[in-house]
C-alpha cells in the first residue's frame, strides 16, 4: 500500500514540452532555474521559490527552458481535500518551505507514516491550499485556436526584436482587425498586453538563470528603456526586477 503522502526532489535537463497526468494531487516546487506549466489555455511560469499545486487527474504540459531543481509532494486524494482549482502558481511563504523541507524526509514506500509525519503533511496541504487563494499573476494565454496559437509562438519568438502586430497578423494569414478580436475572444487581452506579459515571464526567465545585469535582461526581452521595462515588471508582479530575484533566495 503507497503511502497516503510522500515526497522527492528531482532535476531536471533543458527539456521540450511534454504531457503528463498524477492520480494524486501534486505540489511542485521549483528550487532552481524554471519550468513552465501549460494547462486549460494558459500557461504559468514556475520560477524558485514559487509552487504550484494540481488537483489530481489535470492534465498538463510541461517544459523546462533551462536545468531546473524541484521538490515534490504527492498527496492522496481520500488524504487531503482537493486544491481549490485545477492549477495555481503561487508564492511560498516561509512555513510552506519550512514543511516542504521537513516532508522530505519521508519518500514514496509502502510503509505507513508515522503519526507525526501525517501531521505535517496535513499541514503542507492546508497552507498550500490557503497560497493557492492568492495565485501568481504572471500567467499568459496559451491560445485554443491553431491561428491564436500560432500568433502566440511568434510573438514570444521575437520578444526581443523589433515585432509589430500587423507583422504577426500577416504571418498568420489573417486580417489584424480579425486577430485582434481572436485574441480579445480568447484571452480576453489585447495583443499588447500579452506581450508585456511574455516579456515579464521571459524576464523572469533570465532573472533566475543567473546574475546578469538588469539592464542587459531588459534589452533581452525587447525594452529600449530600463524604467519602461522596471514599471511593466512592478505593474505584474508588484515588486521590482532586483526584488523578485532577491525573492529567489530564502
Amino acid at each position: 500500500m503507497t503511502r497516503k503522502a510522500y515526497s522527492f526532489v528531482r532535476t531536471f535537463p533543458r527539456e521540450p514540452a511534454r504531457e503528463f497526468t498524477m492520480d494524486r494531487h501534486y505540489l511542485l516546487c521549483a528550487s532552481a532555474g524554471a519550468l513552465r506549466l501549460e494547462a486549460r489555455g494558459q500557461a504559468w511560469l514556475l520560477p524558485p521559490a514559487r509552487a504550484a499545486l494540481i488537483a489530481a487527474g489535470t492534465t498538463i504540459q510541461v517544459s523546462v527552458p533551462q536545468p531546473a531543481t524541484t521538490a515534490s509532494v504527492l498527496f492522496d486524494p481520500g488524504f487531503v481535500p482537493a486544491p481549490p482549482a485545477p492549477l495555481t502558481v503561487f508564492d511560498l511563504s516561509p512555513l510552506a518551505r519550512a514543511l516542504v523541507t521537513e516532508c522530505g524526509a519521508w519518500g514514496e514506500g509502502d510503509e505507513p507514516l508515522p503519526a507525526y509525519a501525517e501531521t505535517l503533511f496535513t499541514a503542507l496541504a492546508a497552507v498550500s491550499r490557503r497560497l493557492a487563494e492568492q495565485p501568481s499573476p504572471v500567467v499568459v494565454p496559451a491560445g485554443r485556436s491553431p491561428e491564436l496559437r500560432r500568433a502566440l509562438r511568434l510573438t514570444e519568438q521575437r520578444l526581443g526584436s523589433d515585432i509589430s502586430f500587423e507583422d504577426v497578423a500577416a504571418q498568420v494569414g489573417l486580417a489584424p482587425r480579425s486577430l485582434a478580436r481572436r485574441f480579445e475572444d480568447e484571452t480576453g487581452m489585447t495583443w499588447r498586453a500579452v506581450l508585456r506579459r511574455m516579456r515579464v515571464l521571459r524576464a523572469i526567465e533570465e532573472l533566475a538563470a543567473g546574475d546578469a545585469p538588469i539592464t542587459q535582461i531588459a534589452f533581452t526581452v525587447g525594452y529600449t528603456s530600463l524604467s519602461a521595462f522596471n514599471a511593466a515588471f512592478r505593474q505584474l508582479t508588484a515588486r521590482t526586477p532586483t526584488e523578485y530575484r532577491a525573492s529567489f533566495r530564502p
